[in-house]
């Protein structure tokens, strides 16, 4: 069988956005070409270290490759795909050059193209994010295994929001505590918070596809299959009351998730978001002072922010 790939030139604050864009158009798969990797690699303490000159990698930019079937119509597709990229603009995100390139690719070479693309990851003392098909030795007995299969979601651990916010988790969680994922996409958030002792997770997503490779890769943890994973608009209708409240989202959906999270989480509570691009600080830091938070640590990886708040002391 043949299959239609197609690859959108982007950049790397676009890459889940675009990749979740495709999936919804009815790809079988997306792998993600990102510059970024490579200086995420040789920056990063606890990583392995690459040579960048003799490490085939994109140079610029990033690169969302996604696989569909012979029988997909594309004339048809690609305009509304370019369109809903295009609007991404609107909450604040570089879309780059946004440029669709077609070809077609047997499905032998399809199945296991893409892998090539994915390592373990170090990204803290102790948790490691590994693909489910590669064998790792942990460096030490403290280290947490993290096993995805990222053929189908996002939030791997390469892209500097999620790797903020999975340091923010580490820092913030003692044990015993109730978290909520809000936006779960690859659930590897929800995962690590199970792994860095949390006792009930709740994981909600709004995008069906998220939601069900989320609990595939719950199911790829012993340590995570009993988090309740479930399709939701933030956290719109939700009651139950969190010690931790995590978000990795765009800022402008940060922005509208304030309130509810504020109404969610405990007095003592703690609130961490990610996704944040250095030119939205403002608005969000804004938003989270007229709604009653105020911050407790400030995390920056290149241009991407992530924050831990707390709920404001201050009558």
């Amino acid at each position: 069988m043949k299959w239609n790939q197609v690859s959108v030139l982007t950049t790397s604050e676009a890459v889940e956005a675009v990749s979740n864009i495709l999936m919804e158009a009815g790809a079988n798969g997306v792998a993600i070409e990102d510059a970024l990797d490579v200086v995420n690699f040789e920056s990063d303490a606890f990583g392995e270290i690459l040579d960048a000159e003799t490490f085939d990698h994109i140079k610029e930019g990033a690169k969302v490759i996604a696989y569909f079937p012979e029988t997909t119509f594309l004339p048809e597709i690609l305009p509304i795909v370019e369109g809903r990229i295009k609007e991404l603009t609107s909450f604040g995100l570089d879309v780059g050059e946004n440029k669709i390139e077609t070809s077609e690719v047997v499905e032998s070479n399809w199945a296991t193209a893409w892998k090539k693309y994915y390592h373990p990851v170090n990204i803290t003392r102790y948790l490691t994010i590994v693909p489910e098909w590669q064998e790792y030795t942990p460096y030490s007995k403290d280290e947490h295994i993290i096993k995805l299969d990222p053929g189908m979601a996002f939030g791997t651990g390469t892209h500097p929001t999620t790797r903020l916010t999975l340091q923010a988790l580490e820092v913030v969680l003692r044990g015993d505590e109730t978290v909520i994922d809000v936006g779960t996409g690859s659930g590897v958030l929800s995962i690590a918070s199970k792994c860095l002792g949390a006792k009930t997770v709740y994981a909600y997503d709004l995008d069906e596809v998220a939601v069900a490779s989320a609990k595939e890769n719950m199911n790829l943890n012993p340590v995570a299959e009993d988090v309740i994973v479930g399709a939701n608009n933030l956290l719109v209708g939700i009651e139950k009351k969190a010690d931790v409240i995590v978000a990795n989202i765009l800022a402008d959906i940060i922005i509208e998730l304030i309130p509810d999270a504020f109404r969610c989480l405990k007095d003592d509570g703690t609130f961490i978001v990610s996704g944040i691009i250095e030119n939205k600080e403002g608005d969000v830091l804004e938003a989270i002072y007229e709604n009653g938070f105020e911050v407790d640590q400030r995390f920056r990886q290149k241009d991407w922010l992530a924050l831990i708040l707390k709920k404001s002391t201050e009558e």
